[in-house]
């Protein structure tokens, strides 16, 4: 929450900036603050599929304070009580998943913002966000210094996505591969062509309204197409699968059968 605690995950995609990511699903403040000497643009701290409470999340937010790479985080659903308590501690973007309609989108959006733009409750007094009280400015910055990202993984999330951009207040839509291929009856296979040509699809039309979009993509050369299309956050990796394909490779590599280097991910995978 340096530089003066501007978002600059959020001022730099509106100016249309690509950005680098990496998903850290490791729920952990040590791991995290290693992530981070790595220069991502961004680190998403995922609450959704990883063991992540808000103290462990907490906790790498105070790990990634130090470092330039903005933390994106990614609560297990949209409840407002939880939003709350995340925006309090210090998050400042947040990733939202299974947005499927511009109804849901419109009720994240008023839970990011304080009365009478939304219905978050007003605590900053006693919040990390706010250096308990000393940022004495911070309820009339907050709404704008937060950054909303909400997840399209689902045909109906697709049906829904010029409606969905349409809500003011939602910075970017995120293409979930991995559950978009499973509800299009391809479960595992997000390489699959029918999904490869439903997310590039949806991608041009979020970049057409004008919001940022982006992914998590494991494939480089998939990554750098993204980018080439028009996408200007990437996710690029996962922790625990970096960490799973280093330590399986080293240790296959003294296994005597002379195997080679297990690949980073299974084919097609994302998780």
């Amino acid at each position: 929450m340096s530089d003066a605690y501007n978002n600059t995950f959020k001022t730099r995609l509106k100016s249309g900036e690509k950005q680098i990511g990496l998903w850290m699903s490791l729920a952990n403040a040590y791991t995290a603050e290693v992530c981070a000497t790595a220069g991502f643009d961004w680190l998403l701290i995922d609450g959704e599929h990883a063991p992540n409470e808000v103290p462990t999340i907490l906790e790498q937010l105070q790990a990634l304070a130090a470092y330039p790479s903005q933390a994106v985080v990614r609560p297990v659903s949209g409840d407002a009580a939880l939003i709350k308590r995340l925006l309090d501690i210090g998050a400042q973007t947040l990733m939202v998943p299974m947005v499927e309609t511009a109804q849901q989108a419109q009720d994240l959006v008023s839970a990011i913002h304080y009365p009478p733009n939304g219905i978050r409750g007003v605590g900053s007094a006693v919040a990390r966000i706010s250096r308990w009280g000393l940022r004495t400015d911070y309820l009339d910055r907050a709404d704008d210094d937060i950054c909303l990202l909400v997840q399209a993984e689902s045909p109906k999330s697709l049906d829904n996505l010029e409606a969905i951009c349409e809500v003011e207040g939602i910075d970017g839509v995120f293409i979930g591969p991995a559950d978009l291929a499973a509800s299009m009856g391809y479960r595992g296979n997000p390489a699959h062509p029918e999904v490869q040509a439903a997310i590039e699809d949806a991608m041009r039309r979020i970049i057409a309204s004008g919001k940022a979009a982006g992914t998590l993509v494991a494939d480089p050369t998939l990554a750098r197409r993204y980018l080439d299309l028009g996408c200007t956050f990437v996710a690029v990796g996962l922790d625990v699968r970096l960490l799973a394909a280093a330590t399986r490779a080293l240790r296959a590599a003294f296994s005597g059968d002379g195997s080679s280097t297990a690949p980073l991910l299974e084919k097609g995978s994302i998780y």
